[in-house]
């Protein structure tokens, strides 16, 4: 019996202290080795700087790879999704069973029979390697959803990135704007004091101090509450951040007009994690079902004995069984139904997908489009308006122009190059939104696309040791 139990594994307890794993996480930095030897693997090349003086966006990625909890959780899922298929492959342990039987004869001989009883299951109609099947399509699902889960880690550290930076630079050309308001202020109001303008008009240009510190106010606002979330898209705390430049050198998205929607679903429908997963997931009902149809047909249970007679005409007794099950009050109908429902449930949410899909590409395309539009109309009308203020300065210098005529022009000028800059930060938005359509990068050639179960394979890959 010791022999039986000399393989077992022994229970370690691993208890969770929520103070702990609190100070492990205010503890996470964007400075420590660790994260730079993970760096420099991954990215492979040697980092010359460290700390790093500007993060740009392939290092912020690969950090919140190295950090950020929802890729932890999904690769645990994968390993019980994996431990899931060791499952499905054993194969059930025979039983023994100890049975006496008491038969008084005389003669002074023990009334006791000891035996044993053997039970050999025995499965049929490959109702083990339907098993295994639908584990190993679902350890596929859960693989699948390790690539999504990167890929949406990726996605929101890009949007807020893009939010933190949008808003810095926002803060940037209003507090310029307001700086020109106030000297405008400055200057009417000597005029006002001289008697050579009304009040009237110096309150116009106050107001207009008034709104442009409200909206240099609300940017403010939008810059403090961009850094913590893009904290938390890394899966460190803000305290890391603090004092830290973020870089985003995008490769200019490609013209409308060269990125098709029938290209965009080709890419998307062959290579999106979820779409991956969808399908695993209806092969894994397809092999639920197969097992429980072959559950209407019996296993086989062996049942060879033995037992010790001492006092009848022979020592020792065998006998050989064999058990089956009568499927007389059933046949597994229920379960086959279920299984047949959820193969349909699976087959209608795989389409429902493909609908969404194909429609946020023809959202994320014609956004695109629009923004695309937008950023080249407001490129020609600042080019303009440059022109035009160039002209104004020019003058200004011949003395024909006073400074208020160009401290106008460089306010308009501001506005335009503000309205641009949002603008341009829209169109690096749309650019996200149709990445996040395809669920590819789509400033890499096309040779050097992941597919999902790369990704999935990378993700893991960045499960560093704690």
């Amino acid at each position: 019996m010791g022999l039986v139990f000399c393989g077992c594994v022994h229970y370690q307890p691993r208890p969770l202290s929520p103070g702990q794993s609190a100070e492990q996480l205010e503890g996470r930095s964007l400075t420590n080795l660790e994260l730079r030897a993970f760096l420099e693997k991954n990215s492979h090349r040697r980092l010359q700087e460290w700390p790093i003086g500007v993060w740009d966006f392939e290092m912020l990625t690969l950090a919140a790879f190295y950090y950020n909890p929802s890729l932890d959780v999904a690769r645990a899922e994968w390993q019980v999704a994996l431990g899931g298929t060791q499952t499905a492959a054993e194969r059930p342990n025979p039983t023994v069973s100890a049975t006496g039987i008491y038969e008084p004869i005389g003669g002074g001989a023990s009334p006791w029979i000891p035996g044993v009883i053997f039970d050999l299951p025995v499965e049929t109609f490959g109702k083990r390697r339907h098993r295994m099947e639908q584990a190993q399509h679902l350890s596929e699902v859960a693989r699948f959803n390790l690539a999504a889960s990167a890929w949406k880690v990726r996605s929101e550290l890009r949007n807020s990135l893009v939010e933190n930076l949008t808003a810095q630079q926002r803060v940037d050309s209003l507090q310029r704007q307001v700086g020109l308001r106030e000297e405008i202020i400055s200057r009417l109001d000597q005029q006002f004091r001289a008697g050579a303008i009304s009040s009237l008009e110096l309150n116009v240009q106050r107001l207009a101090l008034a709104r442009a510190r409200a909206d240099l106010a609300d940017a403010l606002r939008a810059q403090a509450e961009a850094r913590p979330r893009l904290a938390t898209a890394l899966g460190v705390p803000a305290s890391a951040i603090n004092g830290l430049s973020f870089s985003l050198e995008v490769v200019k998205p490609p013209a409308a007009e060269e990125f098709t929607t029938q290209e965009a679903r080709r890419m998307a429908l062959l290579g999106r994690s979820d779409i991956l997963s969808a399908l695993a997931d209806y092969a894994a009902t397809q092999a639920a079902l197969q097992l429980a149809v072959a559950k209407q047909y019996p296993d086989v249970h062996l049942t060879p004995g033995y037992s010790w007679n001492a006092g009848g005409a022979g020592e020792n007794d065998w006998q050989i069984g064999v058990n089956l099950e009568l499927p007389l009050l059933n046949r597994h109908q229920g379960a086959i139904a279920e299984a047949s429902a959820q193969r349909e449930a699976s087959a209608a949410r795989f389409l429902a997908l493909q609908a969404k899909v194909i429609g946020e590409i023809e959202q994320a395309i014609a956004s695109f489009r629009a923004s695309e539009t937008n950023v080249k109309a407001l490129e020609i009308l600042a080019i303009v308006q440059e022109a035009q203020q160039q002209s104004i300065a020019a003058e200004f210098q011949a003395g024909a122009v006073d400074r208020l005529e160009v401290l106008t022009g460089e306010i308009e000028l501001n506005s335009t190059q503000l309205t641009r800059l949002e603008a341009q930060w829209k169109l690096q938005q749309a650019f996200g939104a149709l990445e996040d359509a395809v669920q590819r990068p789509l400033d890499l050639p096309a040779s050097l696309y992941e597919s999902a179960p790369a990704k999935a394979q990378a993700a893991n890959a960045h499960s560093h040791e704690r």
